[in-house]
């Protein structure tokens, strides 16, 4: 749907995906509305300054809209009060170990607050969703890579498990309605704006001071890291496409695990130092490894992911540094 402008609302739009898939969009020349509720997860601040950067660049086609997403009241005022073309969810309570302190919490605002919006989207008859999901829903499976026919029955965590409760609450809603929803498993995102909590995050900015990191395990475990721009391609790939396919879920990832051990290697030639690493046992609710099969989203979708992680943590150092 590139060429034709289109009026989007984007969910957890002050926060790492949702404040770059809001600033994309307006950058082809569609209209935004940006929704937060500055969940107090990582400091209001951090977001603040996303919103901004995306008010900068987006010319005028980016709307900032506080709220709520488990506010049923006030998700029928806002789709009442806007004519939206689609929905693009990315807002969430984010992160395998917190969900395991609190999964109470992580089901409410993720599948109750899924469910919200999908009903809102359903009474204005908006013509297309697109739901972020996570690769945390394979759990720790043997098979690699991880395709989205793949079984994803056993969840290990709380986090994994609302995720994938969004990806049935979506293929129910597109049942019943024939709505087009999209579910896009989100292989380990960084880059520029990255969630301050997440590692590669963490790495730069203790490395870079002289402070020792924590590794959980002996350095083994791996994940398929993907860059924020692959991952922007990628979902609006998605929303000009679902409808064609109805309900479908598609692979977000790099398709090139790393080593824990080598991440940490890639991030002190980054920043030019030695870590100071401190050990401890693997935790619960990690799992060993994450490998995309990407052959579902190329065909469908055109994705293909183009930037190397030495690159894109070299493009991360830099713009945390110049901030």
């Amino acid at each position: 749907m590139a060429g034709a402008q289109q009026s989007l609302l984007v969910t957890g739009a002050a926060g790492f995906i949702g404040s770059h898939v809001a600033q994309a969009l307006a950058a082809r020349g569609d209209r935004v509305i940006g929704l937060d509720n500055f969940d107090s997860f990582y400091d209001r601040g951090v977001k603040q300054a996303n919103v901004g950067e995306v008010e900068r660049a987006a010319a005028g086609r980016f709307q900032f809209v506080e709220g709520d997403i488990c506010d049923a009241t006030a998700m029928q005022r806002l789709f009442d009060a806007e004519r939206f073309t689609g929905v693009i969810h990315l807002a969430a309570r984010a992160g395998v170990r917190p969900s395991i302190a609190d999964p109470v919490l992580y089901a409410r605002v993720n599948v109750e607050g899924t469910t919200v919006l999908l009903e809102a989207v359903r009474r204005a008859r908006v013509p297309r969703f697109v739901l972020a999901s996570s690769s945390s829903v394979y759990g720790d499976a043997e098979k690699v890579p991880f395709a989205e026919d793949d079984d994803v029955s056993r969840p290990i965590s709380p986090y994994a498990a609302t995720k994938r409760a969004c990806e049935l609450i979506g293929a129910t809603f597109h049942q019943l309605y024939a709505l087009p929803v999209a579910c896009l498993r989100f292989f380990t995102v960084y880059g520029p704006r990255q969630r301050p909590d997440l590692a590669i995050a963490q790495f730069l900015r203790r490395i870079s001071a002289g402070q020792s990191i924590t590794l959980y395990g002996d350095g083994s475990t791996s994940r398929d890291y993907t860059y924020i721009d692959d991952i922007v391609a990628g979902v609006l790939a998605a929303y000009d496409r679902v409808d064609r396919f109805g309900y479908r879920i598609w692979n977000l990832g790099g398709s090139n695990p790393v080593t824990l051990t080598d991440l940490v290697g890639v991030v002190e030639r980054t920043v030019g130092r030695r870590a100071e690493i401190e050990r401890r046992p693997e935790q619960a609710g990690d799992v060993r490894r994450t490998f995309a099969d990407l052959a579902r989203s190329r065909a469908e979708l055109g994705y293909s992911p183009a930037t190397t992680l030495e690159e894109g943590i070299r493009r991360q150092w830099a713009w945390g540094w110049a901030r």
